[in-house]
């Protein structure tokens, strides 16, 4: 079996890609083989060309699947597949093109799309993200993010829920980090704070690619704040229990309307002790959607 993923170079699609790529290697009984080619070595006249003779330089080996996440993947995903037609077509988003041009839609619940067996159905987006079983009593982390289109960062709203977590677990081991997105003045006012001294602090500039995923698989309890609804999930793949920091919303739309979801379905908690937080259950998105997409191809 051989994936072509078409990449727009975003790292946050490239996840979902690699999710459901090493999902698919571990249901499946073959070999499974991965190529990243970027939109950009895909000229839109190549792969018309590529039309008449069923192959395109740009791939290496005739693919079993092409994944596409991004708007600017889905026309070239589409083109490939008529190059390919073998080959099963999947966008891991709403598609842009019409349902119909491709053989799978893998769509989270927030878009309101109803399921079917060739739209696929999740609850957030998919990622690589295995639950490894090494998390150590009592070892808490804090994942900060920032301002975003819907979000607006409050210093003290934050600073308020850390040392809530801080006060209530004085038991715990407690890791800290901030994204690209923190205000760079954040962590200067943390540390003046006096229940900081408790806290480890690893600025996201300090920490090697992939620190945070480790730091998920030895966690108990991982608290983020909202805005940052791909870790919120990634946290619940490890197999942590997640609680969520509520900060200032600019307006109220499907992402901030799945939070309140998940909440309400007790996921997650908006509570600061460790030991009330929501038992972890087996989350597992990326193998369920590989399997249906493995017994349906």
């Amino acid at each position: 079996m051989h994936i072509v993923y078409v990449s727009d170079g975003k790292a946050g699609h490239r996840s979902q890609a690699l999710g459901l790529y090493k999902a698919m290697q571990r249901q499946s009984q073959q070999a499974v083989t991965f190529q990243e080619i970027s939109i950009d070595d895909l000229p839109i006249l190549h792969l018309i060309s590529g039309l008449f003779r069923h192959q395109t330089s740009s791939i290496a080996q005739t693919p079993t699947y092409i994944f596409g996440v991004g708007s600017h993947t889905h026309f070239r995903v589409w083109l490939l597949g008529q190059v390919y037609p073998q080959a099963k077509t999947v966008i891991l988003m709403k598609p842009s093109l019409p349902f119909a041009l491709f053989d799978f839609a893998v769509i989270p619940e927030h878009d309101g799309i109803v399921a079917s067996k060739k739209i696929l159905i999740t609850q957030g987006a998919l990622n690589p993200i295995v639950n490894e079983q090494r998390h150590q009593q009592g070892r808490i982390l804090i994942a900060l993010g920032g301002s975003s289109k819907r979000h607006q960062w409050n210093d003290a709203k934050v600073l308020q829920a850390i040392e809530q977590i801080t006060l209530h677990n004085v038991a715990s081991e407690i890791i800290l980090t901030t994204s690209r997105r923190t205000p760079a003045e954040f962590l200067a006012n943390l540390q003046q704070q006096s229940f900081a001294s408790h806290i480890q602090i690893f600025p996201v500039e300090q920490t090697p690619q992939g620190w945070i995923f480790e730091e998920m698989q030895k966690a108990e309890a991982v608290w983020v704040t909202e805005d940052s609804v791909s870790m919120i999930y990634e946290a619940l793949t490890a197999g942590c229990k997640v609680g969520v920091i509520a900060i200032d919303r600019l307006k109220q739309d499907r992402i901030t309307g799945s939070i309140d979801l998940i909440l309400k379905q007790a996921l997650v908690s908006s509570k600061y002790i460790i030991s009330e937080l929501t038992l972890p259950d087996t989350f597992k998105e990326a193998d369920r959607v590989a399997k249906s997409i493995v017994l349906e191809g």
